[in-house]
This record gives structure tokens, sequence and C-alpha cells, in this order.
């Protein structure tokens, strides 16, 4: 652990970050010199392993921490990418609060939960063994992904949830869940959308969403979301190569 990113995030500060995708150190090692207040690490839809993450994990500067986004809701993806030494978690696809309430359990030691104790990155190979356990339980964030309609529908007994430290919108996946593909900005999806915002202001839990670029997310600032993910790695790249190529070539 390298920064107090839980705390930031239950005070509810602007948190913007981007995501990597790509298993390449120095793009981690570059978007964490850029200012980002986090990276977003994407093991779900990354071609990354968890030797991978690890690797992501150790070039992000120590001032930009970073999270995870689990390949999958089970005890082994979460305690690696923590013994990795991420800073939470971002479990996908938390569509009812037993999912939400098994993410809590595997992501705290216990008594909070039942994490199993290895000794790795996270605890510096166990030079840091005891100082980690006793503060990981504070200071790690766990993030839900609500990103299907049935995480609508269930939202208020997700948010019941004790440690739960915020909420991220998938807003492609749950136009798909609704039968709308892609359609982020239909009325009925943005409705879904909204009723989670309202869930989560009512219970003043962070709330995070990504967008494209800046322009998608700047709408989201003002109703409140706080955890922000703007664009990711192959997206600037391409958008940055076609900008410099566009004002050589012309358009």
């Amino acid at each position: 652990m390298r920064f107090d990113f839980r705390k930031r995030l239950l005070n509810k500060e602007r948190l913007t970050g981007t995501i990597v995708t790509l298993p390449c150190p120095q793009i981690a090692e570059l978007l964490s010199h850029c200012g980002f207040d986090w990276l977003f690490i994407d093991g779900e839809h990354g071609p990354l392993s968890i030797g991978d993450i690890q690797l992501l994990l150790q070039a992000a500067q120590p001032g930009c921490p970073c999270l995870v986004r689990l390949a999958a809701n089970g005890e082994v993806p979460i305690k690696q990418a923590l013994d990795a030494g991420a800073d939470g978690i971002i479990a996908p696809l938390v569509n009812d609060a037993d999912t939400a309430k098994q993410v809590v359990a595997w992501a705290k030691y216990p008594p909070q939960g039942s994490r199993s104790v290895g000794i790795g990155r996270a605890q510096a190979y166990g030079d840091a063994f005891v100082d980690y356990v006793s503060q990981a339980n504070d200071q790690l964030a766990v993030i839900v992904q609500v990103e299907h309609i049935d995480g609508v529908a269930n939202i208020d007994a997700i948010l019941d949830v004790p440690g739960i430290d915020g909420v991220f919108v998938g807003p492609f996946d749950l136009s798909a869940s609704m039968g709308k593909p892609g359609r982020i900005d239909d009325a009925d999806v943005q409705g879904q959308i909204e009723a989670v915002r309202r869930a989560c202001m009512t219970r003043n839990i962070a709330l995070g969403i990504f967008g494209v670029d800046a322009t998608a997310v700047r709408p989201f600032i003002d109703r409140g979301y706080t955890l922000l993910a703007v664009g990711m790695d192959t997206l600037l790249l391409g958008q940055s190569a076609r900008r410099a190529l566009s004002e050589i070539k012309g358009p």
C-alpha cells in the first residue's frame, strides 16, 4: 500500500484515472507520471495475467494508486491482486447482495472477512507483513461494478452490504443487458443509470463511471460522480497518433 486511496474515495474527492489494458509496464509508468489520481488496471477485458498485473503495479509511481478490475469474482483473483500490491479491487458484474458479501469477505482479513494470509509483494515479501495485515482492511478499497439490469434491480440490497466503498457503473454492459448494446444515451438506459446514482447518493456511497474521453465524462461530474475513468491506454494512443497525423497530412 503506497497511498491512502480509500480515505480519499470515502471523502468523495474527485479522483480521475484512466484504464490500463496493455501488458506493458512502461505504459503504467508513463501514465502514472501524467498526474492521474489513480490507474484502473483491467484484468477482466485486458490480456493481463497476474504476473502482468504485478509488473504494472511495480511500474506505477508511488503517488499514483492502482485498482485492479478482477478477471472474475473469485477468492483466488482477489487475493492475488491484493497480494500483488493493488490499492483496491473493482469487482465486475455484481448483480446481488450475496455476490457483494462474498467479494467483501474475500478482500478482508479476519475477523471482518476470510482473506487468506500470504506473503508477497504487498507485504514486502515478509518485511512489512505485520504492518500490512494490521492496516489492509482499513486502507484497501472494495468497489463493485453495477453493469447489468439485475444489479440495478438489486442496488439497494447491494449497497446495504458492509464493506462496499464505492460503485462503478458499467454503462456499456448495462445497455447490452437491456437489449440495447452500446446505446448508452437511450432514455431507458439513462434511467437505470440514474436509479443507481440516486441510491448511491442516498447512502453517501462513492460513485464512479467510465467515459471514452473527457467530453463523455464531464456531465457525470455535476451529477455527483467522483471516481472517474477517462479513456484507456489504447484509445489515448490511437487518438494521439491520429491527431498528429492529421496535423501533418490534413483531414
